[in-house]
């Protein structure tokens, strides 16, 4: 059967690998982008986590390298560690039918190892900002023969305060060269960048429906803030999702609730900005496999995710608007499967979901106050008969959940020594999904993982 793509001016040598991971038939953002991009203009494109993206722009970027020269010739720089590890394994995926050498450099990884390979040939450098600039102010890089840049997620650059840096890393690329902006919003701050840089743009938007509305039934939970707690586990007790992302607003929100969550005896962990690149890897790496059930995070850290079989998405804390609600549900009801995204809301947080009402263009069903004023402790759980960590007996990547957090904690630094080690390889693709699991998310309602 003839690959899509190769309507759209991508080779057989591409066509071929795509193919044997099941891709025949290019997005809407692929048939818009693809064109313009292998004809070398300049394209700002809009649209959310999910439409397939990264294949939008990797893929011209594969058919114009030339491999003769062992030389730095594309760049792309994204805002988060977990982000460039995807790209990374998207792209690898690519690079064996073209012969392309590809650097993935972020912070955590061991720089003396990248350094050692830009010394080599390599063509295409994925990396965040930090530590692009770090690899610029040693030396040990070199972007004067680079012609192709993207910023992907640049929304997020934004946000996250990163455009500073970016423009001092554009400082040492040539300024004849193809500019590539792929994001989810397009603030007036991202615009003025794009028009500061970029050479009449081809402009691309695309709005994703099934992401928003058709494959994700969505609900409204009213309850206190100090009722939350209570209120997501009595949803948990009834609904036992397959997997799930807790969304929380603050880093220390996500470590208090991973806290009180393991204390109950559920299979979860936590995922924010102030860990080690070292864990950070090891806990996604457990949630890809199905060793983590909850994953608690904050939406820096969990940017970009795509992750098969996440029944539900948890906005245990609302979304500060509407573009992060629909990336957060975004997680979930992917590749056409179903999934449930569960909003807690309190009184202080009516004016924030009508506002994502308004943006979604729809009004969500809404259940009653489920949780008490008082947020129930772990004993008065067990006499209302709900499951303690000795009834559950729930094991973890760490053995036992019942292990208390100085074990854990020792155990994270040992880790930490060796982060080098193969057993820290992440950053599967969206399209491999764990070994072992059934690739439908709708069959899985109401299973535990394995």
């Amino acid at each position: 059967m003839e690959n899509g793509f190769m309507n759209f001016g991508i080779s057989e040598e591409l066509a071929r690998p795509l193919s044997k991971h099941g891709i025949t038939d290019p997005t809407g953002v692929q048939i818009q982008a693809i064109p313009p991009l292998l004809a070398g203009k300049d394209v700002m494109a809009q649209a959310q986590t999910g439409t397939g993206k990264t294949l939008a722009f990797m893929l011209p970027i594969m058919e114009r390298i030339n491999t003769d020269e062992g030389k730095v010739q594309a760049l792309v720089i994204t805002p988060t560690r977990e982000l460039a590890i995807q790209i990374t394994a998207e792209a690898k995926k690519l690079a064996g039918a073209k012969g392309v050498n590809i650097l993935a450099a972020y912070g955590g990884q061991d720089v003396d190892a990248q350094i050692r390979k830009l010394k080599g040939d390599v063509h295409l450098v994925i990396g965040t900002p930090g530590r692009l600039l770090d690899h610029l102010r040693r030396g040990t890089v070199s972007f004067k023969s680079l012609s192709m840049l993207v910023l992907d997620e640049a929304d997020q650059m934004l946000h996250m305060g990163f455009v500073k840096d970016v423009e001092a890393i554009l400082q040492h690329i040539p300024k004849e060269r193809q500019n590539m902006f792929f994001s989810a919003t397009m603030p007036p701050a991202i615009r003025a960048l794009a028009s500061k840089y970029m050479v009449k743009p081809t402009e691309i938007q695309v709005k994703s429906k099934q992401i928003t509305l058709d494959e994700i039934k969505q609900l409204v939970i009213d309850t206190t803030d100090r009722g939350k707690q209570d209120a997501l586990c009595n949803f948990l007790e009834e609904h036992n999702p397959f997997m799930a992302i807790i969304f929380c607003r603050t880093k220390r929100r996500a470590i208090g609730l991973n806290k009180g969550l393991s204390e109950l005896g559920y299979n979860c962990d936590e995922l924010h900005g102030d860990m080690t690149q070292a864990k950070r890897e090891r806990v996604m790496k457990a949630f890809r496999n199905t060793k983590i059930q909850y994953l608690i995070a904050t939406d820096v850290a969990a940017r970009g995710l795509d992750i098969e079989g996440i029944t539900h998405v948890f906005n245990y804390d609302i979304p500060q608007d509407v573009e992060s609600y629909i990336h957060r549900i975004g997680r979930t009801g992917r590749a056409g499967e179903h999934g449930m995204a569960v909003t807690f809301v309190t009184p202080r947080d009516e004016d924030q979901l009508r506002e994502i009402q308004r943006g979604i263009k729809m009004t969500l069903k809404r259940e009653g106050k489920v949780a008490k004023e008082q947020a129930i402790d772990p004993g008065e759980r067990k006499r209302q008969g709900h499951k303690t960590p000795t009834d559950r007996k729930t094991k973890s990547r760490y053995g036992d959940k019942r292990d208390n957090r100085d074990t854990r904690d020792k155990r994270d630094k040992r880790d930490n020594k060796d982060k080098d080690s193969k057993s820290y390889k992440g950053g599967r693709g969206a399209a491999q999904g764990p070994k072992g699991r059934k690739p439908s998310a709708k069959k899985s309602f109401g299973k535990k993982p394995r």
